[in-house]
């Protein structure tokens, strides 16, 4: 019997790459010029080939400029180090789950395993003890930014991230068709939210927690999933009437794309609908502009009580 050939992946184009790693075609150029790195190789044609280590090395450079670094800094250091650095950095600044029920050691031991029938129950067993608002903020949260510092480290292999994210999200959904439709509180009607990604934007995660708090608020939620093209958006947004458009941005996405997407959508939305934007991009917390509310998972309920007492005050005027 013939042993099999072994795997080679194949490299990666420069869309392949800009699209994996968050990194934007032209801060890639400028990467090679200045730093030489990444040093791609070339196709028949010219064109700009990535073999796989150099796009691993890029995901973890891209992961310390999330977390502070310049790349000048970190761009020098081999995949290793930057591992290392990396996980160090990730560790001190991740946000630590205040409840006894949720030891996210054990959570991450079964996405490595990894185990997701077991995960899937012991989610919905902290679930049914914590309640959805604290097992979205207390728990979801820190343990998807695990997740995504292990993916970024090589830890987890991409099917074994896809696989665990599933996971989360049928616990998640489950969690939100079980929960009672909003009705009216002291003669507020709730608000009427729209939910998405923009088409550059494949993860939906983020999105899916911050629905779970809305719902969990009483909020009227329409989720569209992710990656809604912005013209479709606005037509949701009119035929469903809905007070907010709200928006998530992972690190992964181009921060150019994010402001122009979010400039876009508030010249075509009525004046009257709100634009909330959450997640872990760096354009919503270095540069985010006036005109959209950024929130984080635990903003969430303030700013649908903010949004109550407004409606209060013009139901009185």
């Amino acid at each position: 019997m013939n042993n099999p050939m072994p795997f080679t992946p194949m490299p990666c184009t420069i869309s392949d790459v800009e699209r994996d790693t968050g990194v934007a075609k032209e801060t890639l150029r400028v990467w090679e010029r200045r730093y030489a790195f990444p040093r791609p190789e070339r196709d028949p044609f010219g064109e700009r080939l990535y073999p796989i280590e150099q796009v691993h090395k890029l995901r973890l450079v891209k992961r310390l400029i999330d977390l502070g670094f310049r790349p000048g800094k970190v761009i020098g250091f081999s995949a290793q180090e930057l591992q290392a650095l990396a996980e160090k950095t990730a560790a001190g600044n991740r946000p630590r789950a205040r409840s006894a029920e949720t030891d996210l050691q054990l959570y991450i031991d079964l996405c490595r395993a990894p185990d997701s029938e077991g995960l899937r129950r012991m989610l919905s067993q902290a679930l049914l003890v914590m309640g959805l608002r604290n097992f979205v903020i207390d728990l979801m949260a820190p343990l998807t930014a695990a997740i995504g510092d292990a993916w970024a480290c090589g830890d987890l292999g991409v099917w074994q991230e896809h696989l665990i994210t599933e996971t989360l999200q049928t616990v998640l959904r489950s969690a939100i068709f079980s929960m009672p439709p909003a009705t009216s509180l002291n003669g507020t009607r709730q608000p009427r939210i729209l939910l998405t990604t923009t088409p550059q934007e494949r993860h939906g995660l983020g999105l899916l927690m911050s629905e779970a708090l809305m719902v969990a608020e009483g909020a009227c939620c329409y989720s569209l999933g992710p990656q809604t093209p912005l013209p479709d958006i606005v037509d949701a947004a009119a035929a469903l009437q809905v007070d907010v458009v709200t928006l998530s941005f992972s690190t992964s996405m181009n921060t150019r794309h994010v402001l122009d997407a979010l400039k876009e959508l508030r010249a075509r939305l009525p004046e009257p609908v709100a634009l909330w934007a959450g997640g872990g991009n760096p354009a919503l917390r270095r540069r985010s502009p006036p005109y959209v509310q950024v929130l984080t998972l635990p903003d969430v309920g303030r700013a649908l009580a903010d949004w109550r007492r407004a409606q209060r005050t013009i139901n009185v005027a």
